[in-house]
């Protein structure tokens, strides 16, 4: 069954060989920075690229994902700005992961609104 976000409510992988445990990405530059301070849509767009840049350097791609976790300071900020952008990236790799959407009270940086949590299987 879809979610009008986008999820599936559930994936079954088999056969896989590796499963990589992604730490939580938010957008943040290569030198830590954090970007597009108080901006859920431009940070939402930004944090894959972290969540990309992991999974290549293990030789996967977002077609990979197998799951996703999204955590948000303004799940109606996210749903409004940032949450079909999002979907429409990962659609484009043929993933639509199931996980979690949780509004929380704030990230580890208080300029920080979104971040993305994820496991992927190749």
């Amino acid at each position: 069954m879809d979610l009008p976000e986008g999820l599936d409510q559930g994936l079954l992988v088999e056969g896989h060989r590796r499963l990589l445990f992604v730490s939580g990405q938010c957008a943040v530059s290569p030198d830590g920075e954090s970007l597009h301070p108080g901006a859920m849509g431009a940070q939402t767009a930004a944090a894959p690229d972290n969540v990309e840049a992991v999974l290549e350097r293990a030789g996967t791609t977002l077609s990979d994902i197998v799951r996703m976790n999204t955590y948000v300071t303004d799940v109606d900020d996210f749903s409004a700005h940032a949450g079909e952008a999002l979907s429409a990236r990962l659609e484009a790799f043929g993933v639509r992961p199931p996980g979690v959407l949780a509004g929380i009270a704030r990230l580890g940086r208080p300029e920080l609104l979104v971040e993305l949590e994820v496991v992927a299987a190749d």
